[in-house]
């Protein structure tokens, strides 16, 4: 197997991604954000890079359950919260949702993921307007390339200042800002139902994927040489049908560019493949 090193130098991503967003929202004028916080480490890490951009009295972070939401998701945004003494506001989107679930009884968990990930996103853009702040995004760059994510749900955002980080790299920067511990250590999970957890939905862990996505996209291996370097061919064409089936996902909002090509770009690279 070939020896891949994802690590970053998370003095420069962190002078990087704050100056982006710092740059971002005062170039329109504006001073605040607003981050959907959900208990988990890609919000989390957007939420403290905003903060130590615009500082804590210019953020709104908003945490939005559902009622079978998982009570440690509430709790662990409150450790931030608390943390960086943000303002906050939890607005439930039960209510807003039930309606149509109610409507369809045959409605399938998939379908009212993508429900609530909308619906997650009219809360956040409605507080935009009045908090007077830009909605920052949390996306990483594993769920963008493989489309795991809602396309306008969570895919939505003004900017996103983690798109160009691997989830392994998120991980790393995290620890490095000093987010609470059981934020970073907890399985991932968008929390859109019991026991929901992301690697269990994709069916592989994001420390496997991560590294062939960055032969991949960063490297411009082809799927063969991927194979070649000592990935599982089974697991390869997975991951490569995967990136093809969900190209109309990745229309992003502007995204900070640590490495030497921007995500957008990346992308032509799959025209190699065939798409």
């Amino acid at each position: 197997m070939v020896d891949i090193t994802l690590g970053i130098n998370t003095n420069l991503a962190r002078e990087i991604l704050t100056g982006f967003l710092r740059s971002e929202v005062t170039r329109v004028g504006m001073s605040h954000a607003v981050v959907g916080l959900s208990g988990g480490l890609d919000s989390a890490l957007s939420c403290i890079l905003a903060v130590e951009a615009l500082g804590a009295e210019n953020v709104l972070a908003v945490r939005m359950p559902y009622k079978l939401s998982s009570s440690d998701s509430l709790d662990h945004a409150q450790l931030l919260i608390d943390q960086l003494g943000v303002q906050s506001k939890t607005i439930e989107i039960t209510d807003m949702v039930e309606p149509l679930f109610k409507m369809h009884p045959d409605i399938s968990k998939m379908r009212m993921g993508n429900i609530m990930a909308r619906e997650r996103m009219i809360v956040l853009f409605d507080q935009s307007e009045v908090f007077k702040g830009l909605v920052i995004g949390t996306s990483n760059k594993t769920e963008i390339l493989l489309g795991y994510s809602t396309h306008y749900g969570d895919s939505a955002s003004a900017m996103n200042p983690i798109g160009d980080l691997y989830k392994t790299q998120v991980r790393q920067l995290s620890r490095a800002m000093n987010i609470p511990a059981p934020i970073i250590d907890k399985p991932p999970s968008a929390d859109l139902w019991e026991g929901q957890t992301d690697e269990g939905e994709l069916g592989f862990t994001y420390g496997e994927v991560d590294k062939l996505l960055y032969l991949l996209v960063d490297q411009r291996y082809s799927p063969l040489e991927a194979i070649e370097a000592g990935f599982n061919e089974k697991f390869v064409n997975a991951v490569t049908t995967r990136i093809r089936r969900n190209q109309f996902k990745r229309m992003q909002p502007p995204i900070a560019k640590i490495s030497n090509r921007t995500i957008g770009y990346d992308f032509l690279y799959l025209r190699d493949w065939g798409t």
